[in-house]
């Protein structure tokens, strides 16, 4: 081995006391000049929903049950509506796949909006004194910070408020 020269298992930054390449994280390297560099994974962040897993379970389970036990087609909305709020949520209504026999339950935190929209047949089962009820409940726990608590309170009211499902 000639003056000068490295051994082979040793570095040039390890002659100059810096750390060497085994004792850095992987991914990282010390360049020729002295450098670190690192390769590092892109992880595009989660979109940030408004619900945890066991809160979208629990509202599912509302939805589900409602539409079972009464018969008629809930859903629930949650985000911006139109500048009028109530015609943003009768168009969303106007979209479920049968709107005679729907019940769309909107919010819009940003508003501070609540809509429940009703098609022609699910009125005659859901009066609007049953659904001034619903937005009272889903208002006071809404002010208590419970956005899931008052939507399925609601899904409840207003399904008990339709009965059960007529037989054919």
């Amino acid at each position: 081995m000639a003056t000068g020269e490295l051994a082979p298992s040793a570095t040039a930054v390890d002659l100059l006391g810096h750390e060497s390449e085994k004792d850095l994280p992987f991914g990282e390297v010390v360049t020729g000049s002295g450098r670190r560099s690192a390769a590092k994974m892109y992880e595009p962040s989660a979109p940030a929903v408004p619900f945890s897993v066991q809160q979208l379970a629990r509202l599912d389970e509302a939805l589900t049950f409602a539409s079972r036990e009464s018969g008629l087609d809930f859903s629930v909305y949650l985000g911006d509506l139109e500048q009028d709020s109530r015609a943003g949520a009768e168009k969303l209504h106007a979209a479920t796949d049968d709107p005679s026999n729907a019940v769309l339950v909107a919010v819009s935190p940003a508003q501070r909006a609540i809509e429940i929209v009703t098609g022609q047949h699910a009125y005659q089962r859901v009066p609007d004194r049953g659904a001034k009820l619903a937005v009272a409940s889903m208002v006071a726990s809404f002010k208590e910070g419970d956005l899931v608590g008052g939507l399925v309170n609601a899904l409840r009211m207003l399904s008990d408020q339709a009965g059960p499902a007529p037989k054919h």
